[in-house]
């Protein structure tokens, strides 16, 4: 395990050597980081450690985007995820696999009274349609494994959120 400065990037290149494979979950929320600081460190941080990986060797990367990613939204959130979505792509790799999960169920350390209020609705609401708006972080975890222990031809790979549940029950 390698802890890096992602201000400074660049210069820990050799933490992104010897891996086949990248995973990155890197994200922040808007509210906790202001606008800018949303787009440094879910669109310029990915995408640098993105280059780095492939520049170390790495073949396969996997990239948690969100549901509903789209470069030409008029929503930052879902342009940023867009936007990384495209750079990622951009850099190469032999596989690609973006996960674009809807609402993350899990704890957290930090209060997010709104995020609490949906995730318990939602979590309601999965009782009757389990794939449809939201999706335990263990279920995705185990879904971004298995592509890379089940990795298909097609160099690039968008999931869904009914398909991160599919592959998240093997």
């Amino acid at each position: 395990q390698a802890v890096v400065d992602f201000e400074r990037l660049g210069e820990h290149a050799a933490a992104f050597q010897g891996h086949d494979v990248g995973f990155c979950c890197l994200g922040t929320t808007r509210a906790k980081a202001g606008a800018d600081g949303f787009v440094r460190v879910d669109r310029d941080y990915v995408a640098q450690a993105a280059e780095l990986a492939r520049a170390g060797g790495c073949k396969h990367f996997v990239l948690q985007s969100s549901r509903g990613a789209n470069a030409e939204s008029r929503f930052l959130y879902l342009r940023v995820k867009g936007e990384v979505e495209n750079l990622v792509q951009a850099v190469g790799f032999d596989h690609c696999t973006i996960f674009r999960p809807a609402v993350l169920l899990c704890k957290r350390q930090e209060s997010r009274p709104m995020e609490w209020i949906a995730q318990k609705f939602l979590g309601a609401v999965a009782w009757v349609f389990p794939t449809a708006y939201s999706v335990p972080v263990e279920t995705v975890a185990r879904a971004m494994v298995a592509c890379v222990l089940q990795p298909g031809k097609e160099k690039m790979k968008v999931l869904e959120n009914r398909a991160i549940h599919e592959l998240g029950k093997v």
